[in-house]
């Protein structure tokens, strides 16, 4: 097929509301946080597509339980790449801050990012503007999701903050794949924070008449976050005065805080 073919991400649904992105091209296809193998392997005889590798953002269940039985019954020679934690089953490939792969079919090129906070060992893949990416591409697992963040089981607020910074650093346009669709009630959420914020409201028509006709609110995009995310606008001074209200303290001394106190909220809202 022609090299120049875009890639396709595809959500593949799973449990009540997960989706397993595949990324392929037509022929050969990647699999992110396969959590259950069965709608993976029903996706990929569906489509006629050959599974190449399976990328991981961290250990829970819900994002790994699928792995060995994709390797099982479609060879053990597949690559897994993941988290250096020891609760990766199947991985083969340790992927650190920095690292850089190229996978050949699909054609792709993958940088990681690490980015602790929903858990130590969390990991996203950025694949920047290819010959058949016309649009960035982050698969950010937990850390990140549309106006909202994932909840800190093992990390600290300030390990989320640093990680949330390194995605809104990235491209603007950068496509955001997300593994669950928990946008409604992020919004609902993140309403709470900021009730005037004009585009956080636009979003939630969009996003409700999306999951009216049952689509996806997903990929979303970084600009978008940065616009209607309360967890990326922690030093927007709407968000930082709705932290120090709901906190009872004045003078939040850091994003970190104001993450700390809105995550906290977010926890029993």
């Amino acid at each position: 097929m022609d090299k120049n073919t875009l890639l396709q991400v595809w959500p593949i649904p799973a449990f009540d509301d997960n989706y397993i992105w595949c990324v392929h091209d037509g022929h050969f296809a990647l699999v992110v946080d396969p959590g259950d193998a069965s709608p993976v392997l029903h996706y990929l005889a569906q489509e006629k597509l050959s599974l190449t590798g399976i990328l991981v953002t961290h250990h829970h269940a819900d994002h790994t339980g699928g792995i060995l039985e994709l390797l099982n019954t479609l060879g053990t020679a597949i690559p897994v790449y993941g988290p250096t934690s020891n609760e990766i089953p199947g991985r083969t490939i340790a992927m650190m801050e920095g690292d850089k792969f190229d996978i050949v079919s699909p054609r792709i090129s993958v940088s990681v990012l690490e980015v602790p906070g929903h858990t130590l060992d969390h990991i996203a893949y950025f694949a920047n503007v290819q010959t058949n990416i016309s649009e960035p591409i982050l698969l950010c697992g937990d850390t990140l999701f549309a106006s909202g963040c994932g909840r800190l089981f093992e990390g600290t607020p300030t390990q989320m903050a640093q990680s949330l910074s390194k995605f809104a650093a990235l491209p603007k346009n950068t496509l955001v794949y997300c593994t669950h669709e928990y946008t409604l009630s992020n919004i609902r959420f993140a309403l709470a924070v900021e009730p005037h914020n004009y585009q956080l409201i636009e979003w939630s028509k969009k996003a409700q008449a999306l999951r009216a006709q049952n689509k996806p609110t997903l990929p979303t995009t970084i600009a978008q976050e940065l616009q209607t995310n309360p967890f990326m606008r922690c030093d927007q001074a709407d968000v930082i005065a709705a932290a120090e209200e709901i906190s009872g303290q004045q003078n939040l001394p850091s994003t970190a805080h104001v993450l700390a106190a809105i995550r906290a909220w977010k926890d029993r809202f």
